[in-house]
């Protein structure tokens, strides 16, 4: 600490003013009513005004500069541009401002971009619809969302911004398709595909819902057969899955995305098994080995039946000749993808391989064999065997009556359960496992088989022990793995997505496009060619769709298929960095530098296939010269993911009809008691996801015109924590209003005592984040402190110097910048920041005024707090910052190197508060602002409790007796057990003294009772008035015994 100038005479008393009244009666009085200043009424036109000052200043967000530049990527997913900004849109993309702002002050050179997932079916379906041109649709509502979004008072880089319909945009998207395709990483291949046949489109499984519709048209989907384009994710299912570990490491991303991308890689270790299939009848026709793939080999012995996919060979083979299997393979293909309908194929029946090799009866040696919907094509080769025992699929599959070439038919032979779950003893007569339980058993246990050699072995055992016996036996059982993923398809049969880069040539085949001829545009179809239109319009455009081979100029088709529109957004993070070159994704330097993106913030329903897929162009990209050190990451793109949760708003329904309500059919004259209108019937109340048919919709624009940005703002981040679901209640927004205006009505320096028309000696320091002590060496030095006599060191003396409360409010000031920079920087609970600084602020506000030290504490604590709260309410702390700094800064204006010389009430605005950085915490002073002692409490000389409290002042002597009983109370007041001790109701010191009435001196205990403070609150005694003197003295004596080394060696 800088060496006080201890030999000036002391500090004169410059400010010889009484306390000020406190601050919700500080403000002037006019006929008796408080006149508010008028910065408590323009809350909602503060951001548009420091809006256009931050533009001109250039004051904001720094862009992405020299590599070696610690830089941090701040990045939402980005929207796709429906024309209307909804709350949900408000969450993501407040919490993403936030945290850049806050980057920013902390002197990181930050990105934070915005762009459009400007492609995909909503936009055609529109033109369809309406008889406009995508394109004409797509960028209207791009220039609607953007003056929305502006609204919010949000800083992206709008130089930076990117639409992916753009060319200039999807040329790239194209380049990067070619690159997988010379790698062999994209491919064609006929499939059996979701097909919409309203959108005519195909969709993805997670397009479809449970009951087998579409997710947008709504349409029963059908299976169809199409050459489609795939890309190879599969080739990456390795790193995947396994670089997931690296992104839990430090909680980086949710435990509960980890989990759905694990599930939905879905590797699993198991065994490869054959099933002969055969004809019935006394000469069977071998159809041949069916292999099933299972994760239990240990309930081989409980298999019932074999089922096979819809396009497995031999259903096909069988359907030829029977219609009743052609009629169910036609209906099945609208089931939902769960269904757990059955045909029973006619005349076949398989073989368990191990029946005829154990001694067990109870193992059902042929199964009936099943087609069967759930069964995937591509798992196993198209077939699994059914334990209805021990899975729960299975289970329900063996229940339900199933159809054959005769009708209906149910299975009723039991299910049989061949695993328990504890290890037992059975005798050949107990091991029949036939049970009527209506549920499976679906953990791992001890397998029950009449075979000595099996029964008893435990699961894992069992499954060795089975493959072993199959092997010497020369049948098929192996160990070997599965995995759930499949490539990607990414063929789109619609106009408004990014053309493929391929041409069909009948001598040369399949031909990439010259990354010369890139791109390869989308044609400009007239507005009406759409109206009414369906399917793939590209198909129907010969213009477009013929053209010449790139290697051997002969006729050739152009691909009509677009790209799913998870292509543009699995890379848009690498454009951002370099948005405006012409022939490179990406230059590799600026890869490098920028990526991984250091935060990204966008919902929990792209936790599976957006960020899957942006995973696996990552690693790829990391493999090429695009980004050369991505490998460094693993090749993930991005460091930290923060999954808000959704808006849900607040929703009326009938009771008796369940019926969703509209506005005009409510009374909310009474909004605490609503009532339907025209009745007296109470509706029912809930929260939910925000819909139009749900009428409970929030206007985002509408509520920031009534209230202001920062209201919004604050008020959204203050309800829930980031991740939780947000239930907007706009009842709520006002407590967050009266902080903010509290907040303006602090930067009026109003803390200085009213009738003072100038601020005498103030002097704001150089170092804004100077130091507590340094700041104390700064006002001694201009003589507003005297540093005390008491003490030894410096600090001591200048500590000495202050009241309890100065000290409290120094501490309160480190604790919570502590407290919000790690909010901000580590846990993003960013509601817990609202918490803490509206109690600073209060703190600031009740901080009693004793001397002209306590202006400067409140000055250091104000300039504090507005900096905290600028991220999230950048126009409020604007605002307030000009305000304080313009109002307290006369001393300091001719000062050249002084930072804040340049504010004068009334001119032009100074520096924005962004350019003076975070705070820093100075934690090592809070132990010293707050020393704490033990104090032991009894009664009647008997130990109750001990309690931690702050050191008795020095400016208290141990002479004042009074004052320290007094200390004492207050201190003992601040804790949980001490308020118990106390508590007139059902306090024990109140229960003990039989009586209501209050000491004269100290209200907090009985009339009557006494109290002794031994050692400077070392320990605290109460005696209670009944007991006689004699009794009454002892306790006194063993009080006063305290002061004994003996007694003080057991207070700790």
């Amino acid at each position: 600490m800088r060496t006080l100038r201890l030999h000036r005479s002391g500090c004169q008393r410059a400010w010889s003013l009484p306390p000020c009244a406190s601050f919700s009666t500080s403000l002037r009085r006019r006929g008796g009513e408080v006149q508010t200043t008028k910065a408590q009424e323009n809350l909602d036109t503060l951001t548009p005004k420091w809006e256009r000052y931050w533009r001109k200043d250039e004051s904001g967000l720094p862009q992405l500069r020299e590599k070696a530049a610690e830089k941090a990527y701040i990045l939402p997913m980005f929207p796709y541009p429906s024309g209307t900004l909804h709350l949900g849109h408000l969450r993501v993309y407040t919490i993403s401002d936030v945290l850049a702002r806050f980057k920013q002050m902390q002197g990181y050179h930050v990105l934070h971009p915005i762009g459009w997932d400007a492609f995909g079916l909503p936009a055609e379906n529109a033109a369809i619809e309406r008889g406009v041109h995508p394109g004409k649709w797509t960028l209207q509502n791009i220039d609607a969302m953007k003056q929305q979004m502006k609204l919010m008072g949000g800083h992206w880089d709008w130089d930076r911004e990117l639409r992916t319909c753009d060319p200039a945009f999807y040329k790239h998207t194209q380049q990067l398709f070619l690159m997988l395709f010379e790698r062999g990483l994209a491919y064609q291949a006929e499939s059996l595909v979701n097909w919409d046949p309203v959108d005519e489109t195909v969709l993805a499984n997670e397009q479809v819902d449970a009951n087998g519709n579409s997710w947008r048209s709504g349409a029963k989907v059908e299976k169809k057969m199409l050459r489609q384009w795939f890309l190879k994710i599969k080739e990456f299912q390795e790193p995947l899955l396994k670089d997931l570990d690296a992104l839990a490491k430090d909680g980086m991303w949710p435990e509960r995305v980890l989990a759905m991308q694990k599930n939905w890689i879905g590797r699993s270790e198991g065994t490869k098994l054959s099933f002969d299939i055969e004809t019935e009848g006394e000469s069977p026709t071998q159809l041949g080995p069916v292999e099933v793939y299972t994760t239990r080999a240990d309930t081989l012995f409980g298999a019932e039946y074999i089922a096979l996919s819809l396009s497995h060979p031999i259903v096909q083979s069988l359907a030829k000749e029977h219609s009743a299997l052609q009629d169910f393979l036609v209906l099945a293909k609208d089931f939902p993808p769960d269904s757990k309908e059955g045909f029973q194929l006619p005349g076949l029946r398989a073989k368990n391989p191990v029946a005829d090799l154990v001694n067990d009866h109870n193992i059902s040696k042929t199964l009936p064999v099943f087609v069967a919907p759930y069964v995937l094509d591509d798992y196993g080769s198209g077939a699994v065997m059914g334990v209805p025992g021990h899975d729960a699929r299975d289970f329900t599959f063996w229940r339900q009556p199933k159809q054959s070439i005769s009708g209906s038919v149910e299975f009723n032979s039991p299910v049989k359960f061949v695993i328990h779950p504890e290890e037992q003893s059975l005798t050949s007569s107990e091991t029949v496992a036939d049970s009527r339980l209506d549920q499976p058993l679906l953990n791992k246990g001890f397998l029950v088989s009449e075979d000595g050699q099996f029964n008893g072995l435990s699961s894992d055992q069992a499954i060795g022990a089975i493959i072993g016996r199959l092997q010497e036996a020369g049948r098929l059982a192996e160990r070997t793995e599965n995995w759930r993923l499949r490539d990607w398809l990414i063929s789109r049969q619609r106009y408004w997505g990014c053309p493929i880069p391929v041409v069909h040539c009948d001598d040369c085949g399949t031909v990439p496009v010259p990354r010369s001829d890139l791109p390869v545009e989308l044609p400009d179809l007239p507005a009406s060619f759409f109206q009414g239109q369906k399917g793939n319009p590209l198909a129907e455009d010969s213009s477009f769709k013929d053209c010449k081979c790139p290697w051997c100029k002969k006729p050739a088709r152009r691909e009509t298929d677009t790209m799913d529109t998870f292509m543009d957004s699995s890379w848009y993070m690498f454009r951002f960095l370099d948005s405006e070159n012409a022939t490179q994704l990406v230059a590799p330097e600026k890869a490098n530098a920028g990526m991984p993106v250091d935060v990204y913030i966008g919902g929990v329903e792209h936790a599976i296939l957006h960020l899957l897929y942006a995973r696996f162009i990552s690693k790829f990209l990391a493999t090429t010269g695009v980004w050369p050190e991505g490998s460094k990451v693993l090749g993930e793109p991005f460091k930290r993911l923060i999954t808000q949760g959704m808006v849900h708003g607040k929703t009326y329904s009938d009771p008796s009809t369940g019926r969703f309500l509209r506005p005009h059919e409510l009374d909310l004259s009474n909004p605490s008691a609503p009532v339907i209108m025209g009745t007296e019937v109470a509706p029912k109340v809930s929260y939910e996801k925000m819909s139009k048919s749900k009428y409970n919709g929030v206007d985002p624009v509408a509520t920031i015109a009534k209230y202001g940005a920062d209201v919004t703002r604050a008020h959204m981040l203050f309800q829930a924590p980031v991740s939780d679901v947000l239930e907007w209640d706009e009842k709520k927004i006002t407590g967050v209003q009266r902080w903010l205006a509290r907040v303006l009505r602090l930067s009026q320096a109003s803390w200085f005592p009213p009738h003072i028309q100038e601020l005498g000696r103030f002097r704001p320091p150089h170092d804004l984040n100077v130091p507590v002590f340094d700041l104390l060496a700064h006002m001694a030095e201009w003589e507003v402190i005297k540093p005390s006599n008491a003490g030894g060191t410096d600090e001591e003396r200048l500590l000495n110097t202050l009241d309890q409360d100065e000290m409290a409010l120094l501490s309160a000031t480190q604790t919570t910048i502590a407290s919000v920079t790690k909010a901000y920087s580590e846990t993003y609970s960013l509601n817990t920041i609202i918490s803490d600084l509206m109690t600073l602020t209060n703190t600031i506000w009740d901080t009693p005024h004793k001397s002209a030290r306590t202006p400067w504490f409140k000055w250091y604590a104000t300039i504090h707090l507005l900096r905290m709260l600028a991220p999230i309410g950048p126009g409020v702390a604007e605002e307030s910052w000009q305000r304080l700094i313009s109002i307290t800064n006369p001393k300091v204006r001719g000062d050249q190197q002084h930072p804040l010389r340049l504010y004068h009430k009334g001119q032009r605005p100074g520096p924005s508060i962004f350019t003076f950085g975070w705070p820093k915490a100075d934690l090592d002073a809070v132990p010293k602002l707050n020393p704490m002692a033990k104090c032991v409490v009894q009664f009647n000389g008997k130990r109750k409790f001990q309690l931690d409290i702050r050191k008795v002042p020095l400016s208290i002597n141990s002479n004042h007796t009074d004052r320290l009983k007094r200390y004492a109370l207050d201190e003992m007041l601040k804790t949980e057990e001490g308020r118990k001790f106390l508590d007139r109701e059902a306090g024990p010191l109140w229960k003990e003294a039989g009586t209501q009435e209050a000491g004269p001196d100290f209200p907090e205990i009985p009339m009557g009772m006494n109290m002794v403070v031994v050692q400077r609150c070392k320990l605290v005694n109460f005696v209670s008035p009944k007991l006689p003197k004699k009794e009454k003295e002892a306790p006194h004596a063993r009080a006063q015994d305290a002061q004994k080394p003996t007694l003080d060696a057991g207070l700790g």
